[in-house]
C-alpha cells in the first residue's frame, strides 16, 4: 500500500520533462504556466510534510490514511482527465500533497510495525521501489513521449493511487491520535505553507524572468526566509511540531541531514541539466534509455543497505555514495553534452550515489533519535530535501542556460558547482563526526524498535571541541540502557 501511493508522483516527477510541451500543447497551456503548475504541486510536497504532522497528533491516524488515499486518487483522475490549465493544475497539486501526506503517515509505521525480524526485507523493498521509481521515470516518459501523448501514462498512475486506497482499505485497523492533547501550531503551518509557496513559485518564474527581477527574486527569498523562520521558531519552542532541537543539536542526525540535501541537489541538478543538453539530439526514448542504468544503481544500493542495515557500516554508506556521486557527476562534465557512452557511465554512477546516500543517510538520522520520533524526523528532513531537490533544479538551470554566454559553457559550469555541492557535503559530514567526536557503530535495533531509546549514541554536535576528554564515557555510558 506504502509502495502504491508513494510510487505514482515520485515517478511522474521524474517522467515530466519529454512530457511538458505534449501536455502544454494540448491543453493550451504555455510553458511558464506549465512551470508554475509543477511548482505549486513540488511546494504541495514539501508542506505536507509538516501538516502530516499536525493531523497525525490530533486525528485517528489509519482514518487520516485512507482519506489521504481517496484525495490521491481524485487528484490522479484530475490530472489525467485535465481539459484545461486549471484541472491539470489542480489534480497534479494534490498529487504533491497527498504523497508527502502518506509518506509521513504511513512509512514510519511501516518500518517498525514489522518488527525488526523484517526490517532489512522492508528497507530493501522501500528502497528499490521508491528509488527505481525515480530511476526509471526518464525512461518511462520518453517512452510515453515517442507515442506523443501523455494520457495514458497518468490513467495507469491513476490505476496505481486506486490500488493504494483499495489496499488502505484492506489493511484498515483503526489508530488512535498520536497525542490528542499536543497542541495546534497554526503559526507553524502558516509559516511552512507560506514560505514553501512563495519559494516555488519563484523558482518557477525564471523560466522567464531573470533571477533579480522583483517577480522572482523576492518570493524567492522571503519564501527562504519563512523556512528559516520555521525552522528557528520549532528550535526554540517548548512544546514543538518538530523535533528541531534534538535532531541540529546532535553530530550523527545533523551529518546525515548534510548527506541528505546534498545529495539530492547535486545530483537532480546533473540530471536534468545532462537531460536538458542532450535532448535535442536524440528522440525521448532514446535519451529515456541513456539513462535506464540509474535504475540498475538503485537495485544495487538496495541490496547494499541490506546488508549493512544492522551492522556499524550503515554509517559508511552515505560516504561511498557521496564518492560514487562525485564520480557520475564528473564523468557527466567530461564533455557536455556527454557522449551516449559516458551518458551511461554517468547515470549509473548517479544512480549508485544516490541511493546509497540519501536512504542510508534517512536511517542514519532516524536510529539517533528514538522511535518515537520517527515520524517527526522524517518530515522535517523531507521538507529541507523537497527544497534541496525541486528549489536547486530550476535555479540552477536558469544559471546554466544564462552564464558563460552559451547553455553549453553554462551547463559545464553548473556541473561544476554540481560536484563541489557533492564533494563538500561528504566532507562537511566526515568533518562533523570529527568534531563531535562520533564513531561508526552498530545499531542496537532490539533497543529501538522496542521504543526504548536510540539505535546507537550521538554526542552532541562540536562535543570533541567543548568537553573535555573525560567526559564522552560518562556521556556514553549514560545514553546505554
Amino acid at each position: 500500500m506504502v509502495i502504491f501511493a508513494l510510487v505514482p508522483y515520485l515517478g511522474l516527477s521524474a517522467a515530466l520533462q519529454p512530457l511538458t510541451p505534449i501536455i502544454g500543447r494540448q491543453l493550451h497551456m504555455s510553458m511558464q504556466t506549465m512551470s508554475l503548475g509543477l511548482g505549486l504541486a513540488n511546494a504541495a510536497y514539501a508542506v505536507g510534510t509538516v501538516l502530516a504532522v499536525q493531523l497525525a497528533q490530533v486525528l485517528p491516524q489509519r482514518r487520516m490514511m485512507v482519506l489521504y488515499a481517496a484525495l490521491l486518487v481524485i487528484g490522479s483522475v484530475l490530472g489525467a482527465s485535465a481539459q484545461n490549465p486549471t484541472m491539470f493544475i489542480i489534480g497534479h497539486v494534490l498529487q504533491g500533497l497527498c504523497t508527502s501526506l502518506l509518506l509521513i503517515a504511513a512509512v514510519p509505521p511501516l518500518a517498525i510495525g514489522f518488527g525488526l525480524p523484517k526490517i532489512r526485507a522492508t528497507a530493501m523493498i522501500m528502497n528499490v521501489c521508491i528509488f527505481g521509481a525515480v530511476a526509471v521515470g526518464p525512461t518511462i516518459g520518453g517512452i510515453q513521449a515517442s507515442a506523443h501523448g501523455w494520457r495514458p501514462l497518468f490513467w495507469v498512475i491513476a490505476a496505481i493511487s486506486l490500488a493504494a486506497l483499495v489496499l488502505s482499505l484492506l489493511t484498515f485497523e483503526d489508530a488512535p491520535p498520536a497525542d490528542p492533547d499536543a497542541p495546534r501550531d497554526p503559526l507553524a503551518l502558516g509559516l511552512a505553507a507560506a514560505g514553501c509557496v512563495a519559494a516555488f513559485y519563484g523558482a518557477s518564474q525564471l523560466l522567464t524572468h531573470r533571477f533579480l527581477e522583483a517577480q522572482t527574486f523576492a518570493p524567492l527569498a522571503g519564501g527562504l526566509a519563512l523556512i528559516l523562520a520555521l525552522i528557528i521558531n520549532q528550535y526554540g519552542s517548548k512544546q514543538p511540531l518538530l523535533t528541531i532541537r534534538s535532531m541540529l543539536t546532535s553530530t550523527v542526525p545533523v551529518a546525515g541531514i548534510v548527506v541528505a540535501l546534498t545529495a539530492a541537489a547535486a545530483s537532480v541538478t546533473a540530471t536534468d541539466l545532462t537531460a536538458t543538453a542532450l535532448a535535442p539530439h536524440y528522440t525521448p526514448l532514446h535519451l529515456g534509455l541513456l539513462f535506464l542504468p540509474e535504475l540498475g544503481g538503485a537495485l544495487l544500493t538496495a541490496v547494499a543497505l541490506g546488508v549493512v542495515l544492522k551492522r556499524r557500516q550503515l554509517q559508511y554508506l552515505p560516504m561511498v555514495g557521496m564518492a560514487f556521486l562525485a564520480a557520475g557527476i564528473a564523468v557527466l562534465r567530461i564533455q557536455v553534452p556527454p557522449t551516449q557512452a559516458l551518458t551511461l557511465l554517468g547515470s549509473g554512477l548517479t544512480g549508485i550515489g544516490l541511493g546509497a546516500a540519501v536512504a542510508p543517510a534517512l536511517f542514519v538520522a532516524g536510529f539517533s533519535l528514538p522511535a518515537a520520533s520517527l515520524q517527526r524526523v522524517f518530515a522535517i528532513v523531507e521538507l529541507l530535501r523537497a527544497v534541496a531537490a525541486f528549489l536547486v533544479a530550476p535555479v540552477f538551470a536558469h544559471f546554466a542556460a544564462t552564464v558563460g554566454g552559451n547553455p553549453r559553457t553554462g551547463t559545464g559550469i553548473v556541473l561544476w558547482i554540481g560536484l563541489g555541492i557533492a564533494i563538500s557535503g561528504a566532507l562537511a559530514a566526515v568533518l562533523l563526526y570529527a568534531l563531535g567526536g562520533a564513531r561508526p557503530q552498530t545499531p542496537d535495533l532490539e533497543r529501538f524498535m522496542s521504543g526504548e531509546g536510540a539505535a546507537w549514541y550521538s554526542p552532541p554536535l562540536l562535543a570533541a571541541v567543548r568537553e573535555h576528554p573525560h567526559q564522552r564515557p560518562l556521556a556514553e555510558e549514560a545514553a546505554r540502557p
